[in-house]
């Protein structure tokens, strides 16, 4: 049995982790901290989960982390796990860490769009743990970076493509809508009810953070520097993602290809689901570790359409970081993540 403990339990991506672990069949959820919810019995901060987790949240000390726990996740806010992270990893222990923190290789991209990065000599040796793309690297990992929830939605249907040199990535626009529980349970004015009830708004327009994050990958993949257009999206919902990409085909490669591309990269990853031209929708992937994969090309534009959709909270954010444990420990891939969607 493997011990996990979470440090930032109590933030949506932190809670959903506790969702999951607590009902995988291979895990002990032995540790939880909270900062700001020290002494509190989890079960009476998210009511929804009384009698299945009993655990009370302690302040951070990585000394009973180590005696509590195999493995870590961190769901804290950016800068806050590059401060823990290095001794947690040098008393033994596995950590998946689900900021910014360690999801770059290149300490310069990180600080122009971040801050300062302290534990930088960490870049080199954390994965990227986008787990479909990432497998092989993950399962010798014990630094994983897990990606944010719009790269999963972006990266998942373009790398297949730009790795086989199907599209032109002179043209990447991306389009992205999030439920609100993207911008994390801190209130703001921003994501305040009266704000966002009612409201369909873009934000960050050519400036979200996570664009070089995406960049660095098809980058990665391609061989050679990929600029993306990325425009986010905000729309009154708690959770869900849906994302719309435009980009070209190379001259002569057809719908057949693209398709052929996609099922074959994607064979036996069981939380892939292609769509063909079925647009995905977000309720089909609720609570999920799902991508829902749809494609189309425009005869009279030329363009091809790819879409997904994902639960932000699972596939994009703790469901693929329980994915990313699985791997690293020899685990059946899919384990504790099985739940069946809800049809309606």
């Amino acid at each position: 049995m493997v011990r996990a403990g979470i440090v930032g339990a109590s933030g949506y991506a932190g809670a959903e982790l506790v969702r999951l672990l607590a009902g995988h069949p291979e895990v002990e959820l032995t540790a939880l901290t909270c900062r700001q919810d020290a002494g509190e019995p989890f079960d009476r901060i998210y009511p929804a989960l009384t009698g299945w987790v009993d655990l009370v949240c302690d302040a951070y000390d990585a000394g009973r982390l180590a005696d509590q726990t195999d493995v870590v996740f961190t769901a804290l806010p950016h800068q806050l796990p590059m401060t823990l992270v290095p001794d947690l990893l040098a008393r033994g222990l596995k950590v998946i860490d689900l900021s910014a923190d360690f999801r770059f290789q290149d300490a310069a991209v990180y600080e122009a769009h971040y801050q300062p990065h302290t534990a930088a000599e960490l870049l080199q040796r954390a994965v990227y743990g986008l787990s479909e793309v990432f497998a092989e690297q993950i399962r010798n990992a014990d630094l994983i970076g897990n990606p944010g929830c719009y790269p999963t939605s972006v990266l998942l249907p373009l790398v297949p493509l730009i790795e086989a040199d199907l599209i032109d990535t002179d043209l990447l626009i991306a389009d992205a809508k999030s439920g609100v529980s993207g911008a994390g349970r801190g209130a703001s004015l921003g994501t305040h009810y009266c704000s966002v009830n009612e409201s369909f708004k873009a934000y960050k327009v050519a400036g979200h953070r996570h664009t070089p994050e995406m960049e660095a990958i098809m980058s990665r993949v391609a061989g050679r520097p990929v600029q993306l257009n990325f425009v986010p999206h905000l729309v009154p919902m708690t959770r869900g993602m849906e994302t719309t990409i435009y980009t070209r085909p190379r001259e002569g490669v057809t719908l057949e290809r693209i398709a052929a591309c996609l099922a074959d990269s994607y064979r036996g990853k069981s939380f892939i689901r292609l769509r063909g031209a079925q647009p995905p929708d977000t309720l089909h992937v609720r609570g999920t570790n799902c991508c829902d994969i749809g494609y189309h090309l425009d005869g009279r534009t030329g363009r091809l359409v790819l879409m997904s959709a994902i639960d932000n909270l699972v596939k994009g954010a703790a469901g693929q970081a329980v994915q990313n444990m699985n791997i690293m420990l020899g685990l059946p891939e899919t384990e504790g993540l099985q739940a069946l969607p809800c049809p309606l």
